[in-house]
Parts: C-alpha cells; sequence; structure tokens
C-alpha cells in the first residue's frame, strides 16, 4: 500500500503552502508547524516531508529548530529538504532528528557531493530530489529549469545506488488540478526497483488511489490537506481499508 507522506514547508518557523515555488504565492496554515505534525501522528500518519523553504533561498540549512522540535517530540519518520549544500547542514539535519535527506539541486550542481553523501550515509538514508518541469530537471526552487531530461536523470544515479526519489511535476504543484499519474507511471514501469515518491497536484483521495494502483511507493499531499480537501479521516479510512 502507498505510504501517504503530508508534507510541512516552512518559513519563518511557519507552516506555510506556496503556488507552484513562487514565494510571492505564499499563504501560512498554522504558526506552530509541532502542533500540525501531532495532528499528522494522531491520524495515524507515520512519515512526514519537512521542507526548509528559507533553507532553499539561503542555500543552507535554517530551519532545524523545528526540525529538531517534531523529531523529539513525535514518533514521525521525517525526511528533511530545502537548501542542504553541505557536509555541515548534512550533520545538523541529522543530529537534529531527520531519518532521510532529500537532495535537488546539489544532485545537479555538485554531484560529487551529492554522490559522497551517498555513500558515507547510504541509499536510505539519501533521497535523490527530481522536480521536473516539462520532464526536465528543475532546480534551485525551481527557478531554473535544466538541460537534463528527468528520465535520463534517475536513469544516471539509480546506476550509482539510489534507491528513493521525490518526483515534482512543477506545473502540478498547489493546483489541486490532479498528479501526473501518467508520468509517474512510466517512471514506475522504467525504473520498477526505484521507491518512487510523487509529489505535486493531489487533490482528492482518487487521487491517492490512482497513484496506489500503479504499485507507487509514497505520495506527499500537502495543500490539499491544509485546505481541507482531503481529511485526516480520509487518510485513517485509507489505511484501515
Amino acid at each position: 500500500m502507498i505510504q501517504i507522506i503530508p508534507a510541512i514547508d516552512l518559513i519563518d518557523g511557519k507552516c506555510v503552502r506556496l503556488t507552484q515555488g513562487d514565494y510571492e504565492q505564499k499563504k501560512v496554515y498554522n504558526e506552530n508547524p509541532l502542533e500540525v505534525a501531532k495532528q499528522f501522528e494522531d491520524a495515524g500518519i507515520t512519515r512526514l516531508h519537512l521542507v526548509d523553504l528559507d533553507g532553499a533561498k539561503e542555500k543552507r540549512i535554517i530551519n532545524h529548530k523545528v526540525l529538531e522540535s517534531i523529531a523529539s517530540t513525535t514518533s514521525l519518520q521525517i525526511d528533511f529538504g530545502g537548501g542542504l549544500q553541505s557536509d555541515e547542514d548534512l550533520r545538523i539535519a541529522f543530529e537534529s532528528g531527520a531519518k532521510q535527506i532529500t537532495g535537488g539541486s546539489i544532485a545537479v550542481k555538485k554531484p560529487e557531493i551529492f554522490l559522497n553523501w551517498l555513500s558515507t550515509y547510504g541509499s536510505d538514508k539519501i533521497i535523490l530530489g527530481a522536480d521536473a518541469k516539462d520532464e526536465m530537471i528543475a532546480v534551485s526552487g525551481w527557478q531554473e529549469t535544466t538541460e537534463l531530461p528527468l528520465m535520463d536523470f534517475l536513469a544516471d544515479y539509480i546506476q550509482k545506488g539510489v534507491r528513493y526519489s521525490i518526483s515534482t511535476d512543477v506545473a502540478k504543484d498547489g493546483l489541486l488540478q490532479g498528479p501526473s499519474t501518467a508520468l509517474y507511471q512510466r517512471i514506475s514501469e522504467n525504473f520498477p526497483e526505484l521507491k518512487l515518491i510523487a509529489s505535486g497536484g493531489i487533490s482528492r483521495m482518487q487521487d491517492i488511489e490512482d497513484l496506489d494502483a500503479l504499485n507507487i511507493y509514497g505520495v506527499i499531499v500537502g495543500k490539499a490537506i491544509y485546505e481541507n480537501r482531503i481529511s485526516l479521516k480520509d487518510i485513517e479510512r485509507f489505511y484501515a481499508n
């Protein structure tokens, strides 16, 4: 069964959502991310995707105190991303309680550092961020689209030992118009060994059920929860079925 992984995006220590990665389209949903995380835990959710949007902008870890607070107060397995650029960033993230980290831009711009993380911490700890716009890899908070085709990027890193990848279709993120199901199906068929986590566009439980039918490892849900399109009761019922 697919893992439902809610997202908490952080700016100034608050729980926010952006639309298509645009910092100008920011909405604050809760000033206390720990409160939100506890609600997820109470609903039977076991994993959390925590994104340091301040860190993504500053290119260094910023909101590690929030990570530490959630990790030490809940039993959620946290994957943490956003601006991780150095070995020191990773040390802080893991010492603050992250179970996994996600590296996206670093895997494109400084692959030698990303590969060193992979060999140092192991493939169970390092998630490849493979965000794409028109199936070309997008980096730097999606402000920059590269010449790297998504499928080639994934194939290369899987060959180098990557086992987990979060893939966001930038065009879908935050719009509540449904995910790129056909794209995730192709990724899943091409790379059956990859633990693929789909992200972007989830708007209702049917979207999650459609992805579950593709045997995809996980799905990140953000705005749909905060806008009450998907309730925590819906998620509880999904796991109970």
